[in-house]
Protein backbone atom coordinates (compact mmCIF):
# COMPACT_ATOMS: atom_id res chain seq x y z
CA UNK A 1 0.00 0.00 0.00
CA UNK A 2 1.29 3.44 -0.95
CA UNK A 3 0.76 6.82 0.70
CA UNK A 4 1.20 9.46 -2.01
CA UNK A 5 1.92 12.72 -0.26
CA UNK A 6 2.32 16.42 -0.92
CA UNK A 7 2.69 19.24 1.59
CA UNK A 8 2.97 23.01 1.52
CA UNK A 9 5.20 24.76 4.04
CA UNK A 10 6.37 28.15 5.25
CA UNK A 11 9.92 27.52 3.98
CA UNK A 12 12.44 25.08 2.60
CA UNK A 13 13.68 23.18 5.67
CA UNK A 14 11.88 21.43 8.47
CA UNK A 15 13.91 22.53 11.48
CA UNK A 16 12.84 26.19 11.29
CA UNK A 17 9.60 26.07 9.30
CA UNK A 18 6.16 24.52 9.51
CA UNK A 19 3.55 22.77 7.39
CA UNK A 20 0.58 24.78 6.08
CA UNK A 21 -1.22 22.05 4.11
CA UNK A 22 -1.14 18.24 3.86
CA UNK A 23 -2.64 15.92 1.26
CA UNK A 24 -2.34 12.12 1.46
CA UNK A 25 -3.77 9.73 -1.14
CA UNK A 26 -3.71 6.08 -0.05
CA UNK A 27 -3.21 4.03 -3.22
CA UNK A 28 -3.36 0.23 -3.43
CA UNK A 29 -1.58 -0.09 -6.78
CA UNK A 30 -4.80 0.07 -8.76
CA UNK A 31 -6.81 2.93 -7.33
CA UNK A 32 -6.99 5.54 -4.58
CA UNK A 33 -8.77 3.99 -1.61
CA UNK A 34 -8.57 6.90 0.82
CA UNK A 35 -8.02 10.66 0.60
CA UNK A 36 -6.91 13.04 3.33
CA UNK A 37 -6.52 16.79 2.90
CA UNK A 38 -6.33 19.64 5.38
CA UNK A 39 -4.91 23.09 5.91
CA UNK A 40 -2.63 23.36 8.94
CA UNK A 41 -2.08 26.33 11.22
CA UNK A 42 1.73 26.70 11.19
CA UNK A 43 1.80 28.84 14.36
CA UNK A 44 4.02 31.31 12.51
CA UNK A 45 3.55 33.91 9.76
CA UNK A 46 3.66 32.67 6.18
CA UNK A 47 6.22 34.68 4.18
CA UNK A 48 4.71 36.81 1.43
CA UNK A 49 6.64 35.07 -1.34
CA UNK A 50 5.26 31.72 -0.12
CA UNK A 51 1.75 33.16 -0.01
CA UNK A 52 2.10 34.34 -3.59
CA UNK A 53 3.41 30.94 -4.70
CA UNK A 54 0.83 28.73 -2.98
CA UNK A 55 -2.09 31.11 -2.51
CA UNK A 56 -2.26 30.06 1.16
CA UNK A 57 -2.52 33.15 3.37
CA UNK A 58 -2.32 33.73 7.10
CA UNK A 59 -6.08 34.34 7.12
CA UNK A 60 -6.77 30.97 5.48
CA UNK A 61 -4.90 28.99 8.16
CA UNK A 62 -5.91 31.09 11.15
CA UNK A 63 -8.81 28.78 12.04
CA UNK A 64 -7.14 25.57 10.77
CA UNK A 65 -6.03 22.91 13.29
CA UNK A 66 -2.41 22.91 14.44
CA UNK A 67 -0.24 19.92 13.61
CA UNK A 68 -0.53 18.74 17.21
CA UNK A 69 -4.21 18.06 16.55
CA UNK A 70 -3.49 16.17 13.32
CA UNK A 71 -0.40 14.15 14.22
CA UNK A 72 -2.25 11.00 15.32
CA UNK A 73 -4.35 10.81 12.14
CA UNK A 74 -1.41 11.58 9.83
CA UNK A 75 0.80 8.99 11.52
CA UNK A 76 -2.00 6.42 11.21
CA UNK A 77 -2.17 7.04 7.46
CA UNK A 78 1.59 6.90 6.88
CA UNK A 79 3.35 4.54 9.26
CA UNK A 80 2.57 1.21 7.55
CA UNK A 81 2.66 2.49 3.95
CA UNK A 82 5.31 3.12 1.32
CA UNK A 83 5.79 6.88 1.36
CA UNK A 84 5.69 8.31 -2.20
CA UNK A 85 6.32 11.93 -3.13
CA UNK A 86 7.95 14.09 -5.75
CA UNK A 87 11.37 14.86 -4.22
CA UNK A 88 10.42 12.56 -1.38
CA UNK A 89 13.07 13.61 1.12
CA UNK A 90 11.57 17.10 1.35
CA UNK A 91 8.05 15.96 2.28
CA UNK A 92 9.32 13.07 4.38
CA UNK A 93 11.74 15.24 6.40
CA UNK A 94 8.98 17.72 7.26
CA UNK A 95 6.44 15.11 8.30
CA UNK A 96 8.98 13.02 10.18
CA UNK A 97 10.24 16.13 12.01
CA UNK A 98 6.74 17.34 12.91
CA UNK A 99 5.57 13.88 13.99
CA UNK A 100 8.66 13.38 16.15
CA UNK A 101 7.90 16.67 17.90
CA UNK A 102 4.58 15.18 18.98
CA UNK A 103 5.80 11.75 20.02
CA UNK A 104 5.49 9.71 16.80
CA UNK A 105 8.46 8.01 15.15
CA UNK A 106 7.91 7.73 11.40
CA UNK A 107 9.90 5.01 9.64
CA UNK A 108 8.72 4.20 6.13
CA UNK A 109 10.18 2.93 2.93
CA UNK A 110 10.26 5.79 0.45
CA UNK A 111 9.86 6.22 -3.29
CA UNK A 112 10.84 9.40 -5.09
CA UNK A 113 8.98 10.10 -8.33
CA UNK A 114 11.81 12.41 -9.43
CA UNK A 115 14.31 9.55 -9.24
CA UNK A 116 11.90 7.01 -10.67
CA UNK A 117 11.00 9.38 -13.51
CA UNK A 118 14.64 9.76 -14.48
CA UNK A 119 15.10 5.99 -14.49
CA UNK A 120 11.84 4.80 -16.07
CA UNK A 121 11.30 7.69 -18.53
CA UNK A 122 14.81 8.96 -19.32
CA UNK A 123 15.68 11.81 -21.62
CA UNK A 124 13.05 14.39 -20.66
CA UNK A 125 14.20 18.02 -20.46
CA UNK A 126 13.09 18.50 -16.83
CA UNK A 127 11.82 16.35 -13.98
CA UNK A 128 10.17 19.04 -11.88
CA UNK A 129 6.56 18.10 -11.22
CA UNK A 130 5.11 20.80 -13.45
CA UNK A 131 7.40 20.14 -16.41
CA UNK A 132 7.18 16.37 -16.05
CA UNK A 133 3.38 16.49 -16.05
CA UNK A 134 3.41 18.74 -19.11
CA UNK A 135 5.72 16.32 -20.94
CA UNK A 136 3.46 13.39 -20.05
CA UNK A 137 0.19 15.30 -20.58
CA UNK A 138 -0.92 14.86 -16.98
CA UNK A 139 -3.31 17.63 -15.94
CA UNK A 140 -2.46 19.51 -12.74
CA UNK A 141 -5.27 21.30 -10.96
CA UNK A 142 -4.25 23.89 -8.37
CA UNK A 143 -0.46 23.81 -8.87
CA UNK A 144 1.50 24.42 -5.65
CA UNK A 145 -1.43 23.31 -3.52
CA UNK A 146 -1.08 20.03 -1.68
CA UNK A 147 -4.22 18.32 -3.00
CA UNK A 148 -3.60 19.36 -6.61
CA UNK A 149 0.06 18.33 -6.61
CA UNK A 150 -0.64 15.07 -4.75
CA UNK A 151 -3.38 14.14 -7.26
CA UNK A 152 -0.95 14.82 -10.12
CA UNK A 153 1.66 12.67 -8.38
CA UNK A 154 -0.88 9.85 -8.17
CA UNK A 155 -1.35 10.02 -11.95
CA UNK A 156 2.38 10.19 -12.45
CA UNK A 157 2.99 7.20 -10.18
CA UNK A 158 0.34 5.18 -12.03
CA UNK A 159 2.14 5.91 -15.29
CA UNK A 160 5.50 4.94 -13.78
CA UNK A 161 4.05 1.64 -12.57
CA UNK A 162 2.75 0.91 -16.09
CA UNK A 163 6.06 1.70 -17.79
CA UNK A 164 8.35 0.06 -15.24
CA UNK A 165 9.53 -2.80 -17.45
CA UNK A 166 12.92 -3.00 -15.71
CA UNK A 167 11.48 -3.35 -12.20
CA UNK A 168 12.97 -0.06 -11.04
CA UNK A 169 10.31 0.39 -8.36
CA UNK A 170 10.84 -3.08 -6.91
CA UNK A 171 14.58 -2.46 -6.95
CA UNK A 172 14.17 0.85 -5.13
CA UNK A 173 12.22 -0.91 -2.36
CA UNK A 174 14.79 -3.64 -1.72
CA UNK A 175 16.47 -3.63 1.66
CA UNK A 176 19.63 -1.55 1.43
CA UNK A 177 18.61 0.12 -1.82
CA UNK A 178 20.30 3.47 -2.26
CA UNK A 179 17.09 4.78 -3.77
CA UNK A 180 15.78 5.09 -0.21
CA UNK A 181 18.21 7.78 0.82
CA UNK A 182 20.08 9.23 -2.16
CA UNK A 183 19.49 12.86 -3.17
CA UNK A 184 16.78 13.13 -5.85
CA UNK A 185 19.08 14.25 -8.66
CA UNK A 186 22.03 11.90 -8.08
CA UNK A 187 22.22 8.78 -10.30
CA UNK A 188 22.66 5.70 -8.07
CA UNK A 189 25.10 4.19 -10.58
CA UNK A 190 27.64 6.87 -9.66
CA UNK A 191 27.47 5.85 -6.00
CA UNK A 192 27.62 2.12 -6.77
CA UNK A 193 30.81 2.50 -8.81
CA UNK A 194 32.74 4.26 -6.04
CA UNK A 195 35.79 2.25 -4.95
CA UNK A 196 36.71 1.38 -1.36
CA UNK A 197 40.09 3.15 -1.72
CA UNK A 198 41.35 6.30 -0.04
CA UNK A 199 40.79 9.40 -2.13
CA UNK A 200 39.08 12.72 -2.70
CA UNK A 201 35.51 13.06 -3.95
CA UNK A 202 33.73 15.99 -5.58
CA UNK A 203 30.00 16.76 -5.53
CA UNK A 204 28.84 18.71 -8.61
CA UNK A 205 25.72 20.81 -9.11
CA UNK A 206 23.41 20.85 -12.14
CA UNK A 207 25.92 22.88 -14.18
CA UNK A 208 28.83 20.62 -13.27
CA UNK A 209 30.40 23.07 -10.81
CA UNK A 210 32.07 21.56 -7.77
CA UNK A 211 30.02 22.46 -4.67
CA UNK A 212 31.77 20.22 -2.13
CA UNK A 213 35.14 18.46 -1.81
CA UNK A 214 35.77 15.73 0.75
CA UNK A 215 38.45 13.20 1.63
CA UNK A 216 37.98 9.59 2.58
CA UNK A 217 39.78 6.53 3.84
CA UNK A 218 37.09 4.56 1.99
CA UNK A 219 35.41 6.55 -0.79
CA UNK A 220 32.30 4.37 -1.01
CA UNK A 221 31.55 4.44 2.73
CA UNK A 222 32.29 8.12 3.17
CA UNK A 223 30.11 9.29 0.29
CA UNK A 224 27.21 7.10 1.43
CA UNK A 225 27.50 8.55 4.93
CA UNK A 226 26.50 11.97 3.57
CA UNK A 227 23.07 10.64 2.66
CA UNK A 228 22.16 8.71 5.81
CA UNK A 229 20.40 10.26 8.80
CA UNK A 230 17.46 12.61 8.81
CA UNK A 231 18.90 16.03 9.59
CA UNK A 232 16.12 18.45 8.70
CA UNK A 233 18.26 21.59 8.76
CA UNK A 234 18.23 24.11 5.94
CA UNK A 235 21.91 23.71 5.10
CA UNK A 236 21.73 19.93 4.73
CA UNK A 237 18.49 19.94 2.74
CA UNK A 238 19.79 22.55 0.31
CA UNK A 239 23.08 20.66 0.02
CA UNK A 240 21.32 17.41 -0.91
CA UNK A 241 19.06 19.10 -3.48
CA UNK A 242 22.07 20.52 -5.31
CA UNK A 243 24.04 17.27 -5.77
CA UNK A 244 23.71 16.07 -9.37
CA UNK A 245 26.90 14.07 -9.91
CA UNK A 246 30.04 12.75 -8.21
CA UNK A 247 33.61 12.50 -9.41
CA UNK A 248 36.63 11.27 -7.47
CA UNK A 249 40.37 10.76 -7.46
CA UNK A 250 41.98 7.75 -5.81
CA UNK A 251 45.03 8.34 -3.64
CA UNK A 252 47.47 5.83 -2.21
CA UNK A 253 46.98 6.82 1.43
CA UNK A 254 44.56 8.69 3.63
CA UNK A 255 47.24 11.33 4.32
CA UNK A 256 47.51 12.04 0.60
CA UNK A 257 43.72 12.37 0.46
CA UNK A 258 43.79 14.89 3.31
CA UNK A 259 46.48 16.92 1.56
CA UNK A 260 44.71 16.87 -1.80
CA UNK A 261 41.40 17.82 -0.15
CA UNK A 262 43.02 20.91 1.37
CA UNK A 263 44.63 21.88 -1.94
CA UNK A 264 41.34 21.47 -3.81
CA UNK A 265 39.30 23.45 -1.27
CA UNK A 266 41.73 26.35 -1.60
CA UNK A 267 41.67 26.04 -5.41
CA UNK A 268 37.94 25.57 -6.01
CA UNK A 269 36.44 27.33 -2.96
CA UNK A 270 33.29 25.09 -3.01
CA UNK A 271 30.16 26.70 -1.62
CA UNK A 272 29.37 23.91 0.90
CA UNK A 273 32.89 23.53 2.32
CA UNK A 274 33.04 25.60 5.47
CA UNK A 275 36.24 24.31 7.08
CA UNK A 276 39.68 25.36 5.75
CA UNK A 277 38.24 28.39 3.94
CA UNK A 278 39.56 30.89 6.46
CA UNK A 279 42.29 33.23 5.29
CA UNK A 280 45.69 32.27 6.68
CA UNK A 281 47.64 35.36 7.67
CA UNK A 282 51.03 33.66 7.45
CA UNK A 283 54.25 35.58 7.19
CA UNK A 284 57.55 34.74 5.58
CA UNK A 285 61.17 35.79 5.20
CA UNK A 286 61.95 37.25 1.80
CA UNK A 287 65.26 38.42 0.41
CA UNK A 288 66.12 40.93 -2.31
CA UNK A 289 69.08 43.03 -3.40
CA UNK A 290 68.79 46.81 -2.96
CA UNK A 291 70.10 49.51 -5.31
CA UNK A 292 73.45 49.52 -3.55
CA UNK A 293 73.92 45.78 -3.98
CA UNK A 294 73.20 44.78 -0.37
CA UNK A 295 71.06 41.72 0.30
CA UNK A 296 68.03 42.56 2.42
CA UNK A 297 66.11 40.21 4.68
CA UNK A 298 62.48 41.29 5.10
CA UNK A 299 59.41 39.99 6.88
CA UNK A 300 56.26 40.29 4.78
CA UNK A 301 52.82 38.76 4.63
CA UNK A 302 52.98 35.63 2.61
CA UNK A 303 52.01 36.33 -0.97
CA UNK A 304 50.21 33.93 -3.25
CA UNK A 305 52.58 31.92 -5.47
CA UNK A 306 55.60 33.44 -3.64
CA UNK A 307 58.50 31.37 -2.36
CA UNK A 308 59.56 32.64 1.08
CA UNK A 309 62.75 31.39 2.72
CA UNK A 310 60.85 30.48 5.86
CA UNK A 311 57.25 30.79 6.99
CA UNK A 312 55.63 31.42 10.37
CA UNK A 313 52.16 32.09 11.64
CA UNK A 314 52.65 35.10 13.91
CA UNK A 315 54.59 38.28 13.20
CA UNK A 316 56.20 38.14 16.64
CA UNK A 317 57.70 34.73 15.79
CA UNK A 318 59.37 36.23 12.72
CA UNK A 319 60.75 39.20 14.63
CA UNK A 320 62.20 36.91 17.29
CA UNK A 321 63.86 34.65 14.71
CA UNK A 322 65.18 37.61 12.71
CA UNK A 323 66.77 39.14 15.84
CA UNK A 324 68.47 35.82 16.49
CA UNK A 325 69.89 35.83 12.94
CA UNK A 326 71.08 39.41 13.37
CA UNK A 327 72.96 38.51 16.56
CA UNK A 328 74.33 35.22 15.28
CA UNK A 329 75.62 36.53 11.91
CA UNK A 330 76.32 40.21 12.69
CA UNK A 331 73.63 41.44 10.33
CA UNK A 332 72.46 45.02 10.23
CA UNK A 333 68.99 45.58 11.75
CA UNK A 334 68.46 48.57 9.48
CA UNK A 335 69.01 46.43 6.37
CA UNK A 336 66.63 43.87 7.93
CA UNK A 337 63.96 46.55 8.49
CA UNK A 338 63.98 46.16 12.28
CA UNK A 339 65.33 49.65 12.87
CA UNK A 340 64.03 52.82 11.26
CA UNK A 341 65.48 56.29 10.90
CA UNK A 342 68.53 57.74 9.19
CA UNK A 343 71.17 57.51 11.89
CA UNK A 344 73.63 54.72 12.50
CA UNK A 345 72.11 51.48 13.73
CA UNK A 346 72.58 50.59 17.39
CA UNK A 347 74.76 47.49 16.74
CA UNK A 348 77.17 49.71 14.78
CA UNK A 349 77.80 51.65 17.97
CA UNK A 350 78.31 48.35 19.77
CA UNK A 351 80.64 47.09 16.99
CA UNK A 352 78.42 44.12 16.10
CA UNK A 353 77.37 45.71 12.81
CA UNK A 354 80.26 46.26 10.41
CA UNK A 355 78.82 49.38 8.79
CA UNK A 356 76.75 48.04 5.91
CA UNK A 357 73.97 50.51 6.81
CA UNK A 358 76.42 53.39 6.13
CA UNK A 359 78.07 51.60 3.20
CA UNK A 360 81.30 51.27 5.19
CA UNK A 361 81.33 47.52 4.72
CA UNK A 362 81.54 46.21 1.13
CA UNK A 363 78.32 44.66 -0.10
CA UNK A 364 80.08 41.39 -1.00
CA UNK A 365 81.28 40.83 2.58
CA UNK A 366 77.91 41.66 4.07
CA UNK A 367 76.10 39.52 1.53
CA UNK A 368 78.27 36.52 2.43
CA UNK A 369 77.01 36.69 6.01
CA UNK A 370 73.40 37.07 4.83
CA UNK A 371 73.84 33.96 2.71
CA UNK A 372 75.35 32.12 5.70
CA UNK A 373 72.27 33.11 7.72
CA UNK A 374 69.98 31.83 4.96
CA UNK A 375 71.92 28.56 4.70
CA UNK A 376 71.81 28.09 8.46
CA UNK A 377 68.08 28.80 8.55
CA UNK A 378 67.38 26.23 5.85
CA UNK A 379 69.60 23.64 7.50
CA UNK A 380 67.43 23.84 10.60
CA UNK A 381 64.44 22.71 8.55
CA UNK A 382 64.20 18.95 7.94
CA UNK A 383 64.07 17.30 4.53
CA UNK A 384 62.41 13.90 4.39
CA UNK A 385 60.00 11.76 2.41
CA UNK A 386 57.01 9.82 3.67
CA UNK A 387 56.61 6.58 1.76
CA UNK A 388 53.33 4.70 1.65
CA UNK A 389 51.00 2.45 -0.32
CA UNK A 390 50.38 3.27 -3.97
CA UNK A 391 47.14 3.03 -5.89
CA UNK A 392 48.13 -0.49 -6.95
CA UNK A 393 50.60 -3.20 -6.03
CA UNK A 394 53.18 -2.00 -8.55
CA UNK A 395 53.70 1.47 -7.13
CA UNK A 396 54.47 3.27 -3.90
CA UNK A 397 53.43 6.74 -2.82
CA UNK A 398 55.76 9.51 -1.80
CA UNK A 399 55.31 12.86 -0.03
CA UNK A 400 58.33 15.19 -0.09
CA UNK A 401 59.18 17.75 2.58
CA UNK A 402 62.18 19.80 1.50
CA UNK A 403 63.88 22.08 4.04
CA UNK A 404 60.72 22.27 6.08
CA UNK A 405 58.49 22.99 3.12
CA UNK A 406 55.92 20.74 1.48
CA UNK A 407 57.09 20.25 -2.09
CA UNK A 408 54.54 17.80 -3.48
CA UNK A 409 53.52 14.18 -3.74
CA UNK A 410 53.09 11.41 -6.25
CA UNK A 411 53.80 7.81 -7.11
CA UNK A 412 56.86 5.89 -8.24
CA UNK A 413 57.46 2.27 -9.22
CA UNK A 414 57.81 -0.04 -6.24
CA UNK A 415 61.31 -1.15 -7.29
CA UNK A 416 62.75 2.40 -7.41
CA UNK A 417 65.09 3.16 -4.50
CA UNK A 418 64.93 6.68 -3.04
CA UNK A 419 68.33 8.36 -3.13
CA UNK A 420 67.55 12.07 -3.04
CA UNK A 421 64.96 14.78 -3.56
CA UNK A 422 66.10 15.71 -7.09
CA UNK A 423 65.63 12.11 -8.22
CA UNK A 424 62.13 12.04 -6.72
CA UNK A 425 60.86 15.22 -8.32
CA UNK A 426 60.44 13.60 -11.73
CA UNK A 427 57.74 11.41 -10.18
CA UNK A 428 55.99 14.05 -8.07
CA UNK A 429 53.37 16.69 -8.67
CA UNK A 430 54.20 19.99 -6.98
CA UNK A 431 51.37 21.47 -4.91
CA UNK A 432 50.92 24.75 -3.04
CA UNK A 433 51.37 24.36 0.69
CA UNK A 434 49.51 25.89 3.58
CA UNK A 435 49.71 25.73 7.33
CA UNK A 436 47.08 22.99 7.54
CA UNK A 437 49.09 20.72 5.19
CA UNK A 438 52.34 21.38 7.04
CA UNK A 439 50.72 20.45 10.34
CA UNK A 440 49.23 17.27 8.83
CA UNK A 441 52.62 16.12 7.57
CA UNK A 442 54.49 17.01 10.77
CA UNK A 443 51.93 15.18 12.89
CA UNK A 444 52.10 12.12 10.65
CA UNK A 445 55.92 12.20 10.60
CA UNK A 446 56.03 11.89 14.39
CA UNK A 447 53.74 8.85 14.40
CA UNK A 448 55.05 5.36 14.98
CA UNK A 449 53.58 4.00 11.73
CA UNK A 450 55.23 6.59 9.47
CA UNK A 451 57.63 5.24 6.83
CA UNK A 452 60.00 8.20 7.08
CA UNK A 453 63.21 8.52 5.06
CA UNK A 454 65.47 11.47 6.00
CA UNK A 455 67.22 13.19 3.08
Amino acid sequence: MYAIVDIETTGGHASANAITEVAIFVYDGLQVVQEYHTLVNPRMPIPYYVQSLTGITDEMVAEAPGFENLAEDIYGLLHDKIFVAHNVNFDYSFLQHQLAAHGYELKCKKLCTVRLGRKIIPGLPSYSLGNLCRSLQIPVLQRHRAAGDAAATVRLFELLLQRDTEQAIAGALKVGSKEQFLPPNLPPEQVKQLPANPGVYYFHDQKGKVVYVGKARNLRKRVNSHFTGNNAGHRRQEFLRNIYSISYEITGTELMAEILESVEIKRLWPVYNYAQKHVEFNYGFYTFEDQDGYLRLAIEKRRKYSNPLHVFKLLVEGHQLLRNLIRKFDLCPRLCFLQKGNGACLPLQEHTCHGACEKKEPAALYNNRVQEAIDWLQQQQPSFVIMGHGRGVDEQSCILMEKGRFYGMGYLPRDVAVTGSDQLKDFLTQYPENEYIQNLIRLHATGKAARLLPL
